[in-house]
């Protein structure tokens, strides 16, 4: 329950708590320490659940969500054909400009 706390370790923290709060507040910080884990442990709660209820109706719209129809092949036309793109010439591999006489 206190994880590796163990007998001897939660005497001496009670009788550490007693030695500087006293027995007379004892009692009421007991109280608050409780209701303030209670709290915890239900917001906690209230957390997980909230998250596990986000991702079973994420799940179920995943389901329900309608596939989306497969669209027809085009209709039959002719197909197209691509006609080659001539490759760039270089400077190197064009001809020289023509010469004009003066």
């Amino acid at each position: 329950m206190f994880g590796t706390l163990g007998g001897p370790e939660i005497f001496l923290i009670l009788v550490v708590a007693l030695i500087v709060f006293g027995p007379r507040r004892l009692p009421e910080i007991g109280k608050s320490v409780g209701k303030m884990l209670a709290e915890f442990r239900k917001a906690s709660n209230d957390f997980k659940k909230t998250i596990e209820d986000e991702v079973e109706a994420e799940r179920l719209r995943e389901l329900e969500a309608p596939r989306a129809p497969v669209a027809p092949p085009p209709a039959a036309e002719s197909p197209r054909v691509e006609e080659p793109v001539p490759p760039a010439i270089s400077r190197a591999d064009a001809p020289p400009p023509p010469i004009e006489p003066k």
